[in-house]
């Protein structure tokens, strides 16, 4: 799992700059899903809801500074009760007591606590916030703390990998192991080495000169010139940005090597790659993520594993439906109150889609459709069929009335069911 990875910065997704060679060899054996989308396109509720296998009213957890409460069901804590031994290297982005949640090893920097009795408002490792225009203009040749905690992540599980396939550990190298690497980059701060960087300087596409949307809600954390964020300053930005994400593919082929050199065959494991949401990267003139914008809401995803056939997928899945995959792939049960749903079941219901941004932003994604309420009521329709630069607000339109109907409904249905329940 990677942390800010846009669905489109792979090659396994078209992607002919990226140099993606480790994703790209996993993805061409695997099911590749071409509309996977985040519960939450923000760090922490997306990532709890992954875990709980619940959309962000029913995990407990609507914003960036909640955690699910301790003692959470969490789908490692229903594999660990089920046999396996959970290992999590890196990122989880707990930012409660219960750091575990689940999970019986834990491994890497991104393990530090903070709640209120404990640690009130005091700044803490690897939290710091985006700042805007000068993480823009400061982009280029670096370190950054989050690559330095990737490391240890990636020696962390490539430790653990040969200490347990080595009979170090009292673990039996029979019991089913369920193992976790979850990179932090290429989440800012912008900062990639110089021989990526000017690999990447002249070869990289710039969202320049994007216009604004008629919604200003949607406008909010838009960055332009008047602020020093000029088409040279895009370029370094996303130049750093590709340098990332080639640094996030070679760490991944550094665990699989690690694999393989412990005499594991890759095609006897079910394997998924995935992250948290995206990063809109100047599109639309924005930046980051908290966005229902496909760089920012929709994912990269692909899971290969024992009789799953490779090929592309279009059906709507979300993060919150890996807790009952992967419980399918693994021939266990899922619990009956978790909202996600086995990708792989033909009765998994309708095809559509859901994200939640706070307490009071949504969206709906089925078809053709993007719908998307706002807290103050407005509504935004993309025709994705149309409009895949999701430019033209189609919400107007008389043509659209009935289907704009239909998903004004559905959606109120969702949020009607999603306020009923809450296992906080």
């Amino acid at each position: 799992m990677a942390d800010e990875f846009r669905f489109d910065a792979a090659g396994f997704m078209g992607n002919s700059i990226a140099r993606t060679p480790n994703l790209d060899r996993l993805a061409a054996g695997a099911v590749v899903f071409d509309n996977a989308y985040t519960p939450s396109p923000v760090c922490v509720p997306g990532r709890q809801c992954l875990a709980t296998g619940r959309f962000p009213r029913r995990a407990g957890c609507q914003h960036f500074n909640e955690d699910i409460a301790p003692n959470s069901p969490t789908f490692a804590r229903w594999f660990s009760e089920r046999g396996y031994y959970t290992v999590a290297c890196g990122k989880l982005h707990h930012r409660g007591p219960d750091q575990m949640q689940g999970w019986i090893h834990r491994i890497g920097a991104e393990t530090a606590v903070r709640w209120p009795e404990a640690y009130a408002s005091r700044s803490q490792v690897g939290r710091r916030k985006w700042l805007g225009a000068p993480d823009v203009l400061e982009a280029g040749v670096g370190v950054s703390p989050l690559g330095l905690h990737d490391d240890l992540t990636v020696h962390g599980a490539c430790d653990f990998l040969r200490a347990h396939f080595g009979g170090m550990y009292l673990v039996p190298t029979d019991v089913p192991l369920f193992l976790k690497v979850s990179l932090q980059q290429p989440h800012f701060p912008l900062r990639t080495e110089q021989e990526l960087f000017d690999y990447y300087y002249d070869k990289v596409p710039v969202y320049e000169n994007q216009p604004a949307s008629d919604n200003p809600l949607l406008n909010i954390g838009r960055l332009d010139e008047s602020e020093g964020v000029t088409t040279e300053a895009i370029r370094r930005a996303t130049a750093t940005y590709y340098g990332m994400v080639e640094k996030t593919d070679h760490r991944i082929g550094e665990v699989l090597q690690t694999l393989e050199a412990c005499g594991q065959d890759l095609d006897d494991w079910v394997i998924v790659f995935t992250a948290d949401h995206g990063e809109m990267l100047g599109e639309h003139g924005l930046w980051e993520k908290r966005k229902f914008y496909e760089g920012s809401a929709r994912v990269p995803m692909f899971i290969r594993g024992p009789g799953l056939e490779a090929g592309r997928n279009a059906t709507f899945v979300n993060l919150v439906d890996l807790y009952p995959t992967l419980a399918a792939q693994a021939g266990l049960p899922a619990p009956s109150d978790i909202d996600g749903r086995d990708i792989f079941n033909p009765d998994r219901g309708a095809d559509e889609t859901f994200s939640q941004h706070g307490e009071d932003r949504f969206m709906l994604r089925t078809g053709k459709w993007k719908y998307i309420v706002m807290e103050d009521g407005s509504e935004t329709l993309f025709d994705l069929a149309q409009d895949p630069g999701e430019l033209v607000n189609a919400i107007s339109h008389p043509d659209h009335a009935e289907i704009a109907a239909q998903l004004r409904a559905r959606l109120a249905t969702f949020r009607e069911e999603q306020g009923k329940f809450s296992f906080a």
